[in-house]
Parts: C-alpha cells; sequence; structure tokens
C-alpha cells in the first residue's frame, strides 16, 4: 500500500469536481481544496440532504484521505424583521 500523495489527491479532487458538476447535484460553487493531507469542501447548498448526498460523493471519490467539510445550508425562511439601509 502507498501513502496517498499530493499528486493523487489532485487527481482525486479533479474527479469529484467533475462528478459534482455532471451528476444530478450540477453543484458548481463548492471549493475544494487539500489541506494538511485532508481534502477540504467549502460553500453553500441548499438542503441538509443536498450536503450529505456530496459528502458521500466526495467520501466515495477522495478514498482514504480524510474529508472535512465546511458546507452551509442556506437559510430559505423569511427574515424575522425590517432591514435597515443607511
Amino acid at each position: 500500500m502507498t501513502p496517498t500523495g499530493t499528486g493523487e489527491n489532485e487527481y482525486r479532487i479533479a474527479r469529484l469536481r467533475e462528478r459534482l458538476a455532471g451528476d444530478d447535484l450540477a453543484e458548481l460553487g463548492i471549493s475544494i481544496e487539500e489541506r494538511g493531507g485532508a481534502v477540504l469542501l467549502c460553500g453553500t447548498v441548499a438542503t441538509a440532504s443536498h450536503r450529505d448526498e456530496i459528502l458521500r460523493i466526495a467520501a466515495e471519490t477522495i478514498g482514504d484521505s480524510p474529508v472535512r467539510s465546511d458546507l452551509v445550508i442556506a437559510s430559505t425562511a423569511a427574515p424575522d424583521r425590517r432591514e435597515d439601509l443607511p
């Protein structure tokens, strides 16, 4: 077994980007990068199930390297107060 190197992670990250863009998700707004041996996903998604599906695909595609998530779910609730503009 060989250790996961940066070159291999770069290939896996590129493959993950292709899968997220091409699958039913059509997700182009997620930033994916390697940090400290882990793969970090950042961005905003529509729903919790959408986030879970992205993380499932990421874990499947990335393989041995840890996957970290900074994915935020977009709020679709109506504002609870008036916005004051200067």
